[in-house]
């Protein structure tokens, strides 16, 4: 198979899960601006002594799967010239997030190939398992929709979020190798900074989810993400105004109920979540509490790289595969 993208923080990741798969073989690597060099020196951390390529799609006939990790707009071709061939595509991209082609024009520009958009599955296991297993074009998501509504499904499938403030909290590295000024060792160390404020990207793809698990239109939804002095990490503290009464109790039946027996979401019942405890892994922690005022107090803590981005990928790829969801993935 293949990795397009394989230079930035979440392809290498995907490219190094996919090298020691024992199920995948990573046949080759590409870069848009490091070609001619190994991913084990781009970056160290990620043992694959694999040189990155330019990408040739017409050459990826010999492969049957493909992970791009493109930004958005450059993905869609890519994905495009992939699937003409008929390979099997997991895109890390927004450009096939959004089912409406009018609401990602809103956040992003125009989609490139908007005729894919129909066969696109969002690439949430835990909420479109069956769809993704069926699926040959899976659109990954991105990393705080991922914790956000894997945070907030069981009350939105309940009908009981009359109202919802997120409040977010990254790493540096959901910003990309690139990341830009506010990313500076000097803006950064010993700091944190709300950004986005005015209306983020990922705020109309978790409004998305959140009205089709309801069966209705998203509730009001404020979303404000916040930059943090570390390389990894994520966490969501989501505050719910409930549409009637409801209890400690009866909040933590509906998590334990949705999530039981899968693999990579835990619920906590002592404590909220912390950033480290996930790190490197596949997990989404969730707690979640009710207030002396009523509100809902749900918690959710990913790693933005595994759970948010390549991580994830390998779990929809194995899915689409037929092969166990959980390998590859520790």
């Amino acid at each position: 198979m293949i990795v397009a993208g394989a230079s930035g923080l979440a392809g290498a990741l995907a490219a190094d899960l996919v090298w020691h798969h024992p199920k995948l073989e990573l046949a080759r690597a590409s870069s848009r601006s490091d070609a001619g060099t190994r991913i084990c020196d781009l970056h160290p951390r990620h043992r694959v002594p694999m040189e990155l390529t330019e990408l040739d799609v017409d050459a990826a006939t010999d492969c049957d799967a493909a992970i791009v990790a493109y930004p958005h707009g450059a993905a869609a071709p890519v994905v495009a010239g992939l699937r003409e061939l008929g390979l099997i595509v997991v895109d890390l991209s927004a450009d096939f997030r959004l089912r409406d082609p009018n609401v990602y024009a809103d956040w992003y520009g125009e989609l490139a190939a908007p005729e894919l958009l129909g066969e696109a599955v969002y690439g949430l296991p835990e909420l479109y398992r069956d769809k993704i297993r069926s699926a040959e074009l899976v659109a990954n998501p991105g990393c705080y929709p991922t914790a956000t509504i894997l945070t907030l499904a069981p009350l939105a499938a309940a009908g009981l979020i009359a109202d919802v403030v997120v409040d977010a909290k990254s790493g540096v590295s959901g910003a990309g190798r690139g990341g830009g000024d506010r990313l500076s060792f000097v803006s950064l160390t010993e700091n944190a900074m709300p950004y986005g404020t005015a209306g983020h990207r990922h705020e109309p793809e978790i409004a998305q989810e959140l009205a089709a698990l309801s069966g209705s239109s998203a509730p009001p939804l404020t979303f404000v993400p916040h930059l943090l002095p570390i390389d990894q990490g994520e966490l969501v503290s989501c505050y719910v105004r409930p549409a009637r009464e409801v209890d400690a109790e009866e909040v933590r039946a509906l998590y334990a109920e949705r999530y039981a027996g899968e693999e990579w979401v835990e619920v906590l019942d002592e404590r909220p979540p912390s950033m480290r405890e996930v790190r490197e892994s596949n997990l989404c922690r969730i707690h979640v509490d009710v207030d002396r005022g009523g509100r809902i107090l749900a918690f959710g803590s990913i790693d933005n790289l595994w759970k948010g981005a390549a991580g994830q990928a390998i779990q929809n790829l194995n899915l689409m595969l037929g092969i166990d969801e959980n390998l590859g993935l520790g």
